[in-house]
């Protein structure tokens, strides 16, 4: 069973695997970080938020200082779709920003068909008990009605 996780990633349950969306290729373990399994590209922020002013006459230019701030982007190895982008001090480790269980998650699935496509609605969903639901006007609040003491 492969089970949607994001618009890239996808785990396959039966062997705990991530994979990538596009390709189908086999990243790492589910139970590990995604992003250990991908291409890793650090790049200096002023190369995406160029300088608003020229950076030969001003000191501070609007654009992120690369000794504070980087950015990661991070590929699939085998077909190079991006998966993730993260801003980070340097030296920070990426961020975990995914951690599922995995037991429970099997469990949720065991039952269930899998789902190859997320299901795009034109329309939101409407329930039932939202159909006929009206805003009502709230009483007013006790000694909130202007006189004054």
């Amino acid at each position: 069973m492969k089970v949607l996780i994001t618009e890239n990633l996808r785990i396959d349950l039966d062997r705990e695997r991530w994979e990538c969306r596009d390709c189908g290729a086999d990243l790492i373990s589910a139970r590990d970080n995604y992003k250990r399994g991908l291409l890793v590209y650090d790049r200096d922020p002023r190369e995406i938020h160029k300088p608003l002013l020229d950076p030969a006459k001003y000191a501070i230019t609007y654009a992120p200082d690369p000794q504070w701030c980087r950015i990661l982007e991070y590929y699939c190895p085998h077909c190079g779709t991006m998966i993730e982008t993260e801003y980070l001090p340097p030296g920070h480790p990426p961020v975990r920003d995914i951690e599922l269980d995995i037991d429970a998650l099997k469990l949720q699935w065991k039952d269930r068909e899998e789902v190859r496509e997320p299901v795009i609605l034109s329309e939101p969903p409407r329930g039932h008990a939202h159909a006929h639901h009206h805003a009502q006007a709230l009483p007013a609040a006790a000694g909130n009605s202007g006189d004054r003491a």
